[in-house]
């Protein structure tokens, strides 16, 4: 497999953090300054598809990536975020973890197409959780 998250010997950039399961390592093109991505060290590409335990350590990092970040920024506030299937543009899990500031020029933009929101289809979301957690 040619994964550059999967070998970590051909990261070009500083490694932050790192235990048996996770590595975490400062984003080469960062939206602000102290960008960090933590990824697994096993090879995934969605969230789905990890066991939940390492899920779970993954979130307890982050968690400790935060506390370093407000430490060290002092910034208005943060933003984790991942990205999956077709719009995980490296093919291996990878949890975006950045301070955040007032006028930062970061947000999300989405089309204008009006989207519904309705009873109906938080039952169809809700009937599918249901069914994911009994698997």
């Amino acid at each position: 497999m040619n994964c550059v998250f999967c070998h970590k010997e051909q990261l070009v950039t500083d490694i932050v953090y790192e235990d048996e399961l996770v590595m975490a390592f400062m984003d080469m093109d960062p939206i602000n300054e102290g960008h960090v991505l933590l990824v697994p060290k096993a090879h995934y590409l969605d969230v789905d598809e990890m066991p939940d335990a390492l899920l779970s350590h993954l979130m307890l990092i982050s968690k400790r990536i935060v506390v370093a970040l407000k430490n060290i920024y002092h910034a208005d506030g943060y933003s984790i975020m991942q990205n999956g299937g077709m719009f995980n543009d490296v093919g291996h899990y990878h949890l975006h973890i950045f301070p955040r500031y007032d006028q930062d020029g970061f947000g999300w933009t989405f089309g204008d197409t009006p989207k519904a929101v309705n009873s109906e289809i938080a039952s169809v979301i809700r009937e599918e959780i249901k069914h994911a957690m009994e698997q």
